[in-house]
């Protein structure tokens, strides 16, 4: 009798697998050789589940993004405002080794992006969720009194949109500026421009912002 192909199974396989070989060589050195090889494939096996190099590299970071979102989601159910903003950091700065390999193949996505405009309708896509979810907590924070006067929740949101997209490069390439006591205190530093905490939150953290709010 033949054996039964999970066909959706075995696509989310290979995008798995391709984020990982991505994140450990990037784009230039997965090769659908070294991509089938992974998986305990022929190379030809590929094919019929992703035509072309591309079309499973699209898949790829559409998967990534996606999961990264999801998670988002999660974590900042029943949260608003700066809560809500710095929950949000928790599943986006590369911290630890999962978020850092998926900055990994966040960064190799972008080097495609930048040389052709039909691949950075993904980022554009991207960008458009994180910048609304991002425009809603600033603006939550204002109505709940917690935004100082004369701040500007488009440039607020704008801003952190800009801080949280090169978090990922500075993540992947500067142990230095890329540590989470880095990030962390640079967050802090770019919220308590804006914020006004309420009673016992201006205290969290060091003088130097190392286990700051973020954290």
């Amino acid at each position: 009798m033949p054996k039964i192909v999970d066909h959706d199974a075995r696509r989310r396989e290979l995008v798995e697998i391709a984020s990982q070989v991505i994140a450990k060589n990037g784009v230039e050195g997965a090769t659908l050789r070294e991509l089938a090889a992974e998986a305990g494939f022929s190379n030809g096996a590929i094919k019929p589940y992703f035509p072309t190099k591309d079309s499973l590299f699209e898949a790829t970071f559409t998967h990534v993004f996606s999961r990264t979102n999801e998670r988002i989601q999660r974590r900042v159910r029943g949260l608003r405002g700066w809560d809500a903003v710095l929950a949000f950091a928790q599943e986006v700065l590369p911290l630890e080794p999962g978020s850092l390999d998926e900055a990994r193949v966040v960064v190799a996505y972008w080097a495609l992006a930048a040389q052709s405009p039909a691949t950075g309708q993904l980022m554009v896509q991207q960008q458009a969720q994180w910048r609304q979810w991002l425009t809603d907590w600033v603006a939550e924070a204002m109505v709940d009194g917690e935004v100082r006067q004369g701040v500007s929740v488009s440039n607020a949101a704008e801003a952190l949109l800009t801080f949280f997209e090169g978090a990922q490069i500075v993540g992947v390439i500067d142990p230095v500026g890329g540590s989470a006591r880095s990030l962390h205190g640079q967050l802090d530093q770019l919220i308590d421009g804006w914020a006004v905490w309420g009673s016992g939150r201006e205290d969290d953290g060091d003088d130097e912002g190392g286990n700051g709010s973020a954290g």
